[in-house]
């Protein structure tokens, strides 16, 4: 199967894969996308790592057609080997409409916008420049541009206490110890002192993310941009002690500047980013489960596609399904509930899988997991006293552009269960004109 951004691919320092995809070593004569043999056996290692500590991996290894091969899974972003080589891992979507890899990078960062965490991204900005550049030198861009904005209002400085053996009495002397250090030196003042220096934990940490992303930048523009903010802040120490600084951390009157900078500083520094490594694995995370990614993007969209009073609530965890020696078991949590004042009337749950409306024959079903009906059949019972509507909400595609006919439980007369598209262009849920809860959303504009 043809990949995305082959241009640079052949340059051997990006690769844009899929979710799912499976990744070759180089000269292995597979027609699938490939690495160099360095950049696979780290993949390899990885896998095998996070497989020995129990971790649920991102990367899985497989064999395809006799070669080996890793594969990624659910997990969307940008991965970074230590060599340098990026993988970006797109949502699959790009694969089942005509807009490919460009549309996909670009719905990827409006999605991200969705999630906390990411909010301060500019959304319009980074999708232009996905256009042209990697996902991990979009994020990089971000960074850049808000450390510029800190510093085009000036760098902030505070007031700190100060120790220190001077040659000028300056604050208070301690007694203690300037009879410890000067008993004989008439010439010293051991003192106390209130110090204004730009030297504050802001400063210090995006000091830090800077030198440390600067040999990761791949677009000469953003090296030249790094090494211009890094010379503002030469003065500065590095932050030695990263977490200890980010507790001190303090955005109150004449900081808001600095906010979506150090936002971006601590996914840096704190080893969140594919620039430094994760952790033990010294593999990257700047890595999302799809899942969550489109639940996040469902339920901020369709809020706003709500009509009053109606209104969303998110992760309940009001009923279990079993109850045993006085103990409730198996927390029954769908992702999304309508209510109108204190009446839930609608219980949704949101899915990341391609279905397709076309393969309804033997066991195709559309793609549906039997699985999914179980819950939705628990959700139903538990939460609309087995009267009413359930959802289960899917990306819209091509081959999935709008809602199922409705399907029905036999031994639940009063409960209906839906299976109903998200638009991701027009960011709405295609409501069926038919469905008792259509009233209750805005129409639906088809893209």
């Amino acid at each position: 199967m043809a990949r995305a951004d082959q241009p640079h691919a052949q340059a051997r320092t990006h690769l844009a894969i899929f979710e799912f995809d499976a990744v070759f070593v180089e000269g292995s004569g597979s027609p699938g996308p490939t690495v160099p043999p360095a950049v696979f056996a780290w993949l390899e290692s990885t896998c095998l790592q996070a497989a020995e500590e129990g971790e649920t991996p991102w990367l899985r290894l497989i064999q395809r057609a006799g070669r080996r091969a890793v594969q990624v899974t659910n997990y969307v972003g940008v991965m970074r080997s230590p060599a340098g080589f990026q993988i970006e891992v797109l949502p699959k979507t790009g694969l089942a409409n005509e807009g490919g890899a460009n549309e996909a990078r670009q719905l990827l960062i409006e999605m991200l916008c969705c999630l906390h965490g990411f909010r301060h991204i500019k959304t319009e900005r980074a999708k232009l420049a996905a256009a042209t550049m990697p996902l991990l030198e979009v994020f990089m861009t971000e960074f850049l541009l808000a450390v510029k904005q800190v510093a085009k209002h000036g760098l902030r400085s505070d007031y700190a206490v100060r120790q220190d053996n001077l040659h000028a009495l300056r604050g208070k002397i301690l007694i203690n110890q300037q009879l410890r250090h000067n008993l004989t030196r008439a010439d010293r003042f051991f003192t106390e002192h209130d110090e204004f220096s730009s030297d504050r934990p802001e400063n210090r940490l995006l000091h830090t993310a800077l030198r440390r992303i600067l040999p990761s930048l791949a677009l000469q523009e953003n090296q030249r941009l790094a090494r211009e903010l890094s010379s503002l802040f030469v003065d500065i120490p590095l932050s030695t002690e990263i977490q200890a600084d980010f507790r001190r951390v303090r955005l109150d009157r004449g900081m808001s500047t600095y906010a979506d900078a150090l936002t971006w500083a601590k996914l840096i520094l704190e080893e969140l980013s594919p620039v430094t490594g994760s952790g033990r694995h010294a593999a990257p995370s700047l890595l999302f489960p799809m899942e969550r990614v489109f639940e996040a993007f469902v339920t901020k969209h369709m809020s706003l596609q709500l009509r009053k009073p109606n209104y969303l609530k998110t992760q309940m965890r009001s009923h279990y399904l079993v109850r045993h020696d006085e103990q409730s078991w198996f927390r029954l949590q769908p992702d999304l509930l309508v209510r109108e004042s204190a009446k839930d009337f609608l219980v949704l749950d949101t899915k990341w899988k391609l279905l397709d409306r076309h393969k309804t024959g033997g066991t195709l079903k559309y793609g549906l997991a039997q699985s999914d009906f179980y819950q939705l059949l628990a959700y139903g019972q538990s939460y609309l006293d087995g009267q009413g509507d359930v959802v289960l909400i899917y990306p819209r595609t091509d081959l999935f552009d709008r809602a199922l006919p409705v399907f029905s439980f036999p031994k639940t007369q009063g409960l209906r269960l839906w299976v109903v598209p998200f638009c991701l262009k027009s960011r709405m849920l295609a409501v069926p004109v038919d469905a008792p809860f259509a009233p209750y959303f805005h129409p639906y504009n088809v893209t």
